[in-house]
């Protein structure tokens, strides 16, 4: 059965995110990085010794399921935390590993946004998301 159009907002974003990230997480799979990891990964790499919370406020995501995600991608070696003046307080930063694998994940990602392109044939990628980000900002605040 095809996938059929939601009456909900909500549930419809999440099935469109569903979709994309299978796509996402097919067109990374020989990295051995998932679209959600690649996206800390990225953070990271930018912002490095961001905290959990920062990183959490950053990517609209709660804490517990990004402190999942973290755990596992220390466990695979590609990140590192150091504690901060609070002892609850981690600040993460890529190890030479993470930064070895995100580089090797981000031509497989590229590959990914133009097959997305080209799937979305006329849609308004960037008014989508720009639209997607003000409703970000607007209900995260």
């Amino acid at each position: 059965m095809k996938p059929f159009r939601l009456p909900c907002y909500c549930g419809s974003i999440r099935q469109a995110a569903r979709v994309i990230t299978q796509m996402y997480d097919h067109a990374l799979k020989p990295s051995g990085v998932k679209i959600t990891q690649f996206g800390i990964l990225r953070v990271l790499s930018a912002f490095p010794g961001m905290t959990t919370g920062d990183m959490a406020r950053a990517l609209a995501m709660d804490s517990t399921t990004l402190t999942r995600t973290l755990k596992i991608i220390q466990t695979s070696g590609w990140i590192a935390s150091e504690p901060g003046e609070d002892r609850r307080e981690r600040h993460w930063h890529l190890t030479p590993e993470g930064n070895e694998r995100l580089q090797l994940a981000i031509p497989l990602w590229k590959g990914a946004q133009k097959e997305f392109v080209h799937l979305a044939g006329d849609i308004d990628l960037d008014g989508l998301n720009k639209t997607v980000f003000q409703l970000t900002q607007k209900i995260g605040q």
